[in-house]
């Protein structure tokens, strides 16, 4: 087997949360869903962060919003890595 692009690896990632057709079970974003849900007596608000980021889901993210993403992601990731100051 040859080596797995950023780009499949990532494709790969959100299948698994997203699934083919919907939100897979037992996912974080299926728990997103339910507390979204509960918290908002029965369903989900429009407009909501897990309307949106269904919405994103659903549609697809565009290059610049791939690229900022990953930008942020990465930050996020080194900040919360990095070791806490003495």
């Amino acid at each position: 087997m040859g080596k797995e692009s950023g780009w499949d690896s990532g494709r790969a990632a959100v299948a698994a949360v997203v699934g083919g057709v919907g939100i897979a079970a037992s996912s974080i974003a299926a728990k997103m869903m339910s507390t979204a849900a509960i918290a908002n007596g029965g369903g989900v608000a429009a407009g909501s962060l897990v309307a949106i980021l269904q919405s994103v889901g659903a549609a697809g993210l565009s290059v610049t919003s791939k690229v900022i993403g990953g930008f942020a992601g990465t930050a996020l990731g080194a900040w919360l890595g990095s070791p806490p100051s003495s």
